[in-house]
Order: C-alpha cells, then sequence, then structure tokens
C-alpha cells in the first residue's frame, strides 16, 4: 500500500522536496505525495504582486518582495550543482542577479528536476490539521478557493514547507497612532520610487533595513534614517544615509530616538522581521521559534520530536522544512529535501527518541553562541555538510570563504559590493561585470540583466 504524503507550501522548499522525491521515485516506499499551495502558481516568496494585506480570496499576502530587488549575496553561494546558472541561461552572468532573473532559475531548476506547476495543487488553502495517535495519520482539511469548498484528506507524513518571512512582526512605539505620515512594513514594501524626495525612517538592523534603505537612498529619497534597538550595522553609509539609536516615540510627523535626537520624517518603513505563524498547525505540533539556526524540536532542523512542555511527538512523520534563519539557502533547500525524501522512503533511519532529543536539545542551546555573522556562516556550513553525509551526498557545497569574502566587500563599500564579481564553485567560471554598476541599474528584467 502506498504511504500518502501532505506537503504544505510550494515554494523552494516545497518544490525541492517534491524534486527529491520525483528523484527517488524508484527507491524505497511507494508513495502517494499532494502538495498544497494557497497561491494562484508555485514559487512561494518569489511569485511578485501588487497586493498587499489579501489577495483576490481575502487570504494573507504571502509575497514579502519587491521590484528592483537584487540578491544580496552572491548568486555563486546559492547555485545549483547539478544545474547551474550557465546550465540555464547558456552563459555565464553577473553575480548579484536580480529578482526576476533568480525567479527564472529556480523553476527552470525545478522543471529539471521534473516537477511541473500541474503537480501542485494551487489556490489550495489548508485550514485544519489533526493528529490520530491511534492509527498515527494526519487528518488535513484544505478549501479550494476557487471552488470556495473544504476538502478532508488523510496522510501518513505531512511536511510545513510555509516559509517564515509573511506574517510581519509590529513593535509598538509611544504615538505611532497619531503619526501624521505613512506606517508600513517591509511586508507590504513594493517600490522605492514612491519615496523619491521623501524623509524616510527605516526601523531595524538586519538584511531587510540594510536593503529597503539602500533602495529608497538609490531611487531618490531625500534622506534614510535607519533605527537599530541592539547595535547598528555600522556599514560606511553614503551621506543622506545615517543609522540612530532606537526610535522611542513619535508626535505628529516627528520621530524621537533615544539618544534624545530627533528629526521629522514622512514615511516609516518597519523593517522589524516576521513570526513564524501556522495557524492550521495543533498546538502541540505547532512550531514555535524566533529566526534562530537551531529551531526547537526539530531534528537536524527537519523532523518534529515534541521536547518541549507542552508538545506531543508523532513517531518522526511530521517535518517542517526552510524554518531557520538562514546563510545558505538554495542548496540548504534542496539537501533538505533530499534528507526529508530519504525519511519518508524509508532509505534513512533517524535515531530514537531518547538520541534525537539530545541533539535537537545541544542543537537548540548552541544558538546562544551564534552572535556573529562567521560563527554562524560556520555553523550552517558545517550543518549543510552534516545533511550530505546523513544522506551520502557527495558534492562539496562549503562557500563558507565565498561568504567571508562577501562581508569584507560590504565592510568596505555597502554601495559596490554587488558590482564584484565571484567564480562558480562547480564550472570554474569567473562571472562577468555588469555593463552598469548596481547603483545605477535600474531594470531588472531578465532581458537586461542576461541579455537576449
Amino acid at each position: 500500500m502506498k504511504q500518502r504524503v501532505c506537503i504544505i507550501g510550494a515554494g523552494p522548499s516545497g518544490m525541492n522536496l517534491l524534486g527529491m522525491l520525483n528523484k527517488l521515485k524508484d527507491q524505497g516506499n511507494p508513495l502517494d505525495v499532494t502538495c498544497y499551495e494557497k497561491q494562484d502558481r508555485p514559487g512561494g516568496l518569489w511569485n511578485l504582486t501588487w497586493r498587499t494585506g489579501t489577495d483576490e480570496f481575502g487570504e494573507p499576502v504571502h509575497c514579502s518582495q519587491y521590484q528592483d530587488l537584487f540578491s544580496n549575496a552572491p548568486k555563486e553561494c546559492l547555485e545549483l550543482p547539478s544545474y547551474t546558472f550557465k546550465d540555464h541561461f547558456g552563459k555565464a552572468i553577473p553575480s548579484f542577479p536580480p529578482r526576476p532573473v533568480l525567479s527564472d532559475y529556480i523553476r527552470g531548476y525545478w522543471k529539471h528536476m521534473g516537477v511541473e506547476d500541474a503537480d501542485v495543487k494551487t489556490n489550495h488553502c489548508v485550514r485544519d490539521v489533526k493528529f490520530d495517535e491511534q492509527s498515527n495519520t494526519f487528518t488535513v482539511r484544505v478549501t479550494d478557493l476557487k471552488a470556495n469548498v473544504d476538502v478532508i484528506e488523510e496522510f501518513d507524513h505531512l511536511v510545513v514547507a510555509t516559509g517564515h518571512y509573511s506574517t510581519p512582526n509590529y513593535p509598538e512605539f509611544a504615538g505611532v497612532e497619531t503619526y501624521k505620515g505613512r506606517i508600513l512594513h517591509s511586508h507590504n514594501f513594493r517600490n522605492a520610487r514612491e519615496f523619491k524626495g521623501q524623509h524616510i525612517l527605516v526601523v531595524g538592523s538586519s538584511y531587510s533595513a540594510e536593503d529597503i534603505a539602500l533602495q529608497c537612498y538609490k531611487f531618490g529619497a531625500e534622506s534614510v534614517t535607519i533605527s537599530y534597538r541592539t547595535a547598528p550595522m555600522g556599514f560606511h553609509w553614503p551621506k543622506g544615509v545615517e543609522e540612530v539609536s532606537l526610535l522611542t516615540g513619535l508626535d505628529g510627523k516627528t520621530c524621537h530616538f533615544k539618544d534624545g535626537s530627533s528629526r521629522e520624517i514622512d514615511a516609516i518603513i518597519m523593517c522589524t522581521g516576521y513570526l513564524h505563524n501556522f495557524p492550521f498547525m495543533p498546538t502541540e505540533l505547532r512550531l514555535k521559534s524566533t529566526n534562530i539556526l537551531y529551531p526547537p524540536n526539530l531534528y537536524r532542523s527537519l523532523q518534529w520530536h515534541g521536547v518541549s512542555e507542552g508538545t506531543k511527538n508523532v513517531d518522526g512523520r511530521l517535518f517542517y522544512m526552510g524554518m531557520q534563519d538562514q546563510v545558505y539557502t538554495f542548496t540548504m533547500f534542496m539537501l533538505q529535501g533530499l534528507w526529508v525524501a530519504n525519511v519518508i522512503k524509508g532509505l534513512l533511519q533517524t535515531p530514537p527518541y531518547s538520541e534525537c532529543k539530545k541533539v535537537i536539545e545541544a542543537a537548540t542551546a548552541s544558538n546562544a553562541d551564534l552572535n556573529d555573522c562567521y560563527k554562524q556562516i560556520d555553523s550552517q556550513s558545517a550543518y549543510v555538510k552534516q545533511l550530505a553525509d546523513d544522506v551520502g551526498y557527495e558534492t562539496d557545497l562549503d562557500v563558507g570563504q565565498m561568504f567571508y569574502e562577501w562581508v569584507h566587500d560590504k565592510n568596505e563599500d555597502i554601495l559596490t559590493y554587488r558590482d564584484k564579481s565571484f567564480t562558480c564553485k562547480f564550472r570554474g567560471d569567473k562571472a562577468p561585470i555588469h555593463s552598469l554598476p548596481w547603483l545605477k541599474c535600474y531594470d531588472d528584467s531578465v532581458n537586461n540583466f542576461v541579455g537576449k
């Protein structure tokens, strides 16, 4: 009898799993796989939309990307060995592509893995999951959004691959209710051009804050102020971009900061992170985590084991993919997909609960020491190697030194690091330099960046 597998979400994690299950289809346990995606096509965050708030069905918009978004790390750090950028585009391309180029590449990779859009039940939103301890099965209630009907199915394995960058985290500040300018979260940011000539406040000190501040500068904001909570990013910002301490209050359009300074601000962009949000999961099986490298209750950051108080164990039948903070991306998702596929197919036996519990607790405790970017790079490099060792994947995916070089370039000049060139680890091709520097490149189309 075929084991039934439910995958929730068809972004990079879910699609990688579908690809790996397809690759292993003639090995191990026979499976019947269903993948649900609430959007109208696979892609997850890579499905750019003009919409914010809710979609045409009244569901929360998933997309957190925006126009003119370029990769903030070298493509060589996420390039897939079995399908390189040169394989996809037929030639070498610059190291820091815009969003449409990366989207085109990963969709090509999914086809290369034998996964088509038709393999996903799109416009299907999972509402509720229940686990029956007697039968060891999951009952999943899902809404067909177009037909507006609910369907209930049973599965032997459940994989949550919905991501954790779509439910915005909003902090509270005194006076925010009567602020006279515009306030939005980076989740709803779509185009920096609308802020031309304005005085912008970016609240946050991580990747979104860094990039949106630079986007606003690039497209003509009069000034950009970045408010940090703990520590400044500390880059050599251009004139017109400045970091200040924590925002403490608002009065009209005046923003006050912890250091005693204040300034008039036209719009505030909250780059304050996201919440892990899985309302369809029962409380005892729901991942509760912040954006850390090693989330709780997950062996290898993938397989659920109820370690924390108030959680339950489900005999290794539940998985969460792509839920950690990410240095590595596409290559890590690929290996996570291969690891989960091997476990579900019965090709990889994980240790008993008692041993998994020790590994989970040690990994979770290690988060406390991962307090700088170099430690995070090294730790996730080791994690990726661990996954590879588990499944016998032999290609070396370690690009830690490349990440180190990238950090150096950013610290040297935050405006020009995207103009650097890196070498493909798998083909040895050095990327060409684009004809325009990132600061002057206003066309993010595939034709402009790659050429016809």
